[in-house]
Formats: structure tokens, sequence, C-alpha cells
């Protein structure tokens, strides 16, 4: 996935014509355009624009756009819901540039669709999709990891920090995955999935980032040095004491000490010292 995504940052920074400045802007009117028509002609009278498998099979193609415009909501939640991914999108856009964005909320748009019909061809189930469900959930999801202790209020009271809303929105997500599993819908279990890979391509350098920091921690070194550090903590009046001139880091607390992975044992020495010493073999 790394190649892709660096196959698409290449692609937006050759193509910048095909940005959509301000897309969100453009998708929150249309949102809160069509919830205004609703009320005076119907919901139902926006059908011919969900997303529908077997109708986009039947030729109407424009489906697998129009949908994401749709509304997912009424009232004071709609309301709140399109600020709050207005402000995900604008911020995401000023951060990645609007080429890049444009791909991002594009790109979910139709892997969303192409979800849709695999799911219609493998259960055979026809149903329609109004809005840009996992789309969004896709933006809340690359915010997230972005601004992890992003501090939001959850109903206007609790304050929460992104990551921990993610999370509770990502547990929600695999429910709904494993719940269509369970009962034999695979294609439908399968949708949810392809609608956000755009998600896990865009970040997978930080994925990779993440997994090879923990890859660290777990090396022998790191290990050692952890319990090194444990070990100095529990002897009485200081932390770091240098193994050649025996000087402690409470006696001299702006002196930098160090751990000798090359040594055997547990071993500190300071600045002066650490690489300027007869390693220890026993």
């Amino acid at each position: 996935m790394r190649k892709l995504n660096d196959a698409i940052d290449r692609f937006c920074a050759t193509h910048p014509k095909l940005a959509i400045p301000g897309l969100m802007r453009y998708v929150v009117f249309a949102n809160a355009a069509f919830f205004i028509l609703s009320l005076f002609a119907g919901y139902g009278t926006m059908d011919f624009l969900a997303l529908d498998a077997a109708a986009v099979l039947r030729g109407e193609f424009w489906r697998v756009l129009t949908y994401a415009l749709l509304p997912t909501g009424s009232g004071i939640v709609l309301l709140i819901s399109l600020l709050f991914y207005y402000w995900l999108g604008q911020t995401l856009e000023r951060l990645w540039g609007s080429a890049k964005f444009t791909f991002y909320y594009v790109s979910g748009v139709l892997l969303t669709a192409v979800g849709a019909l695999l799911a219609y061809l493998i259960d055979g189930v026809s149903f329609s999709i109004y809005g840009a469900t996992y789309v969004n959930m896709a933006l809340f999801f690359a915010y997230a990891l972005t601004f992890p202790d992003q501090t939001v209020l959850l109903f206007f009271i609790i304050p929460i920090k992104m990551k921990w809303l993610a999370l509770l929105d990502a547990v929600y997500f695999a429910a709904g995955v494993f719940q269509y599993a369970r009962a034999g819908l695979w294609g439908l279990a399968l949708m949810p999935v392809i609608a956000v890979l755009n998600f896990f391509v865009f970040f997978s350098p930080e994925f990779g980032r993440r997994a090879g920091q923990v890859k660290a921690r777990n090396r022998p070194q790191a290990i050692q040095f952890r319990k090194a550090v444990k070990e100095q903590k529990r002897q009485k009046g200081y932390n770091h004491k240098c193994s050649v001139c025996g000087r402690t880091d409470t006696d001299y607390p702006d002196l930098q000490f160090r751990y000798c992975s090359k040594c055997v044992g547990y071993h500190c020495f300071c600045q002066d010292h650490i690489f300027d010493h007869t390693h220890f073999t026993e």
C-alpha cells in the first residue's frame, strides 16, 4: 500500500487542476439544499439520486456520485453533522492541499459504490444508500489519526479526545461488519471495508512507522535499556550513576547519562564515558 500511496502523491502533485478547492463547502451546501427540498417535495423524490446497485447496472451511472450529496439526518442533528464534517474537511484540505483532499474524498465516494455493487452481486440484496456515511467515517478517521489529541465536546458537554472518539467509532464499525458476516451476508460485510480502503492506503506510511516503533521497543537493546533504568531507580538516592567515574544524576543534574548496549548487564555511563570505557564482558 505504501507504493500506491506514493503513486497517489505523485498523481496529485502532477495534476493540481483536478482539485476542487473548498470541496466540503459544495458537499455541505448540497446536503442542506436537498434537505430543504425534501421538506416541500418529500424525501422520496430524491430516490433517483440514491446509490442503488441494481439501478446502476441498468445504466443509471450518476448514482455512484449523487448519493453522497443527500442528507443522512434532519434538523439539529443534520446541522451539527454538516458543521462537524465541514470543519474536518477544511482542516485536512489545508494540511494536504486541495488535490490530495479531493482525491481522498472522491475515492471514498467511488469505493463505497464499488462495495455496494459487490454486495449486490455476492448477496443478491437490493438496497439504496443515502448520504456519504462511510466517506465521512474515513474523513473522521483521517482527522483523528492526524490530530489524535484534539479535544471536542461530546454532546456539547463531555470533553473527549479525537483518538478515543475514533476508537469508539472503530468498534461500532467492526461490530457492523461482524453482524453481517455472522448472518452470512458476506457482501454486506465486505462493503464497509472496501468503502474505507482509501483511509488505509493514505495512511499506510503512518501505520508502517508505528509498527516500526513497536518493533524497536521490543528489540533486546531497548528491553535491556528499560530494565537498566528500572534497576537504577531502585538504588537509593539517584537514578543514574556512571560506572567509570561514579558521578550520579543527583550530584550532577545537568549531566547526560546513557546505557551501553554492548556491555554485558546493565551499566550506565555519563556523557564523558559513554564512548570512552572498557566494555563489561561479565
